[in-house]
C-alpha cells in the first residue's frame, strides 16, 4: 500500500498530521540525509536509532528523546500503539515510500524505519561506578576503534548479565548508527561512559574496590579456573594490537585456552566467552 492510500485510510494512527514526504530535498527531514557520512562526521549530539526492535527499545527508556521517526508506510503496523502515543506526545512520524527513504538516506533501508534520538547527557564515570551493586561485573574496552565490535560488546555485556560497559577516548563512539543495530539497542539500555583517559578509569576502578581482569591471549591465568572477585572490570583492548603493557602491568591477566595454531578471538567473541565464566 503506498502512503497516500495508507494516509487516508481508517486505520491510519497518526491523524490528524501523518507527514507525507516524497522528496529528499525536504527540510523536515534533513537531520536523515546521507546517513553514512553524517555517522562518520558527527550529529551534534544526536544519533541515527536503525530497525523496528531498536525504535521499540527506544521508545521504552525515558531517558532517550526521540525527534522525529521515518518510516516506509507498511511498516507502521508494527509498534502502532507506541509510535502513535510518540507522535501524540509531539513526535513528527513521517513516511515515504520506500525508494524515496532509500534515497535520503543513501542506501536501502530494508528495515523501513529510521529515527532520530538524541543522546542523553553523560554521567560522571565516579557515579556510574558508585551506583553498582556489591557484586558487580563491569565490562571495560580501551581502544575499541571498530564499531559492530563494540556493538557487539553491548550485546554480549546484557546477555551475561554485567552491570555497565566502559569505552575509553580511543573507542569509537558507541551511539553511531551500526554500533546501536549490532548491540540489538542494548547500547540504549546498559549504563555507559565513553571518552575517560585509560588512567582515570583505572583510578576510579581502584576507587571502588573493582579488580581490573585483563584478557590477553598472553594472559597468566586461564579464565576457566579463575574464581572471580565480587566486584571486577573485564578489560578488553583492540583486535590486533591488544592491551598496551602499561596497562597489562595493572591486571590480572586472563587468557582463553585455544587450539594448537590460533592465536586470537573476535574482541566481542572473546568478551563473550569471558563473561559467559566470570559472570
Amino acid at each position: 500500500m503506498s502512503p497516500v492510500a495508507y494516509m487516508r485510510g481508517m486505520d491510519n494512527p497518526f491523524r490528524p498530521d501523518p507527514q507525507l514526504i516524497t522528496s529528499p530535498d525536504d527540510p523536515r527531514i534533513a537531520d536523515y540525509l546521507s546517513v553514512r557520512e553524517r555517522d562518520l562526521t558527527g550529529r551534534d549530539g544526536k544519533f541515527i536509532i536503525e530497525s523496528m526492535f531498536v525504535l521499540d527499545t527506544a521508545l521504552n527508556q525515558a531517558r532517550f528523546q526521540i525527534s522525529s521517526i521515518l518510516m516506509a508506510a507498511h511498516k507502521t503496523t508494527k509498534l502502532a500503539d507506541k509510535i502513535a502515543a510518540a507522535h501524540a506526545r509531539g513526535v513528527p512520524v513521517y513516511l515515504a515510500e520506500q525508494a524515496v527513504m532509500d534515497t535520503i538516506a543513501g542506501f536501502h533501508i530494508h528495515r523501513g524505519v529510521l529515527a532520530i534520538g538524541h543522546k542523553p547527557n553523560p554521567e560522571p564515570l565516579v557515579d556510574l561506578l558508585s551506583r553498582l551493586p556489591e557484586r558487580a561485573i563491569v565490562l571495560v574496552g580501551i581502544g575499541i576503534s571498530n564499531h559492530d565490535n563494540v556493538g557487539g560488546l553491548f550485546r554480549n555485556a546484557a546477555a551475561f548479565g554485567a552491570d555497565a560497559v566502559i569505552l575509553d577516548g580511543a573507542s569509537c563512539d558507541p551511539f553511531y548508527r551500526k554500533a546501536v543495530r549490532v548491540s540489538s539497542g542494548h547500547v540504549l539500555t546498559l549504563p555507559l561512559h565513553h571518552g575517560a583517559p585509560p588512567g582515570d578509569i583505572f583510578d576510579a576502578l581502584a576507587a571502588q574496590g573493582i579488580t581490573p581482569l585483563a584478557l590477553s591471549p598472553a594472559g597468566i591465568d586461564d579464565i576457566r579456573n579463575v574464581q572471580r572477585p565480587e566486584r571486577c572490570a573485564l578489560i578488553l583492548g583492540a583486535e590486533g594490537p591488544g592491551l598496551p603493557a602499561d596497562i597489562l602491568d595493572m591486571c590480572r591477566t586472563l587468557r582463553i585456552q585455544m587450539a594448537d595454531g590460533v592465536d586470537s578471538l573476535n574482541v566481542a567473541t572473546a568478551a563473550a566467552v569471558a563473561l559467559s565464566h566470570l559472570a
